[in-house]
């Protein structure tokens, strides 16, 4: 049975005050930080692996973010939501909880074979945690 993929996809999302997103995710959640770049309160890029695998980018909302077609970016603050692989939910929910994270769900199982939880950072975004690795490719 062919092994699933290593994680090569790096969802990013912005923040009203990513600098102290980036410190509640590091101390809530267990993100690395790897690289921050931009000056004062404002980060223009981030990147914060995740122990297990892949991590996320993210940045300061600015006024005026638009994409190329003259919208407003679709990435607004509190709109991100993500699914974080780990073998320690258990480790990671007790972490956040310890670090005033919003607990949406507490760790459950779930009928597919997964170890769970979801939480909330202090921008509104939501967090699910999981032992769920995903499926193997079909070859093909």
């Amino acid at each position: 049975m062919p092994a699933t993929p290593e994680p090569q996809v790096w969802p990013t999302l912005r923040a009203r005050d990513a600098r102290a997103l980036i410190t509640f995710l590091v101390d809530a959640f267990g993100f690395e930080e790897t690289v921050v770049y931009g000056d004062g309160d404002r980060v223009d890029h981030a990147q914060l692996s995740w122990p297990e695998g892949g991590g996320v980018m993210l940045g300061s909302v600015r006024e005026g973010d638009e994409d190329a077609h003259g919208q407003p970016t679709p990435t607004r603050p509190g709109t991100f939501g993500a699914y974080v692989v780990t073998d320690h939910v258990d480790a990671v929910y007790e972490k956040a909880k310890a670090a005033g994270a919003g607990i949406i769900s507490e760790p459950h199982d779930t009928d597919y074979g997964s170890h769970d939880f979801a939480a909330c950072d202090p921008e509104g975004n939501r967090w699910s945690f999981g032992t769920y690795r995903g499926e193997p490719r079909k070859e093909g």
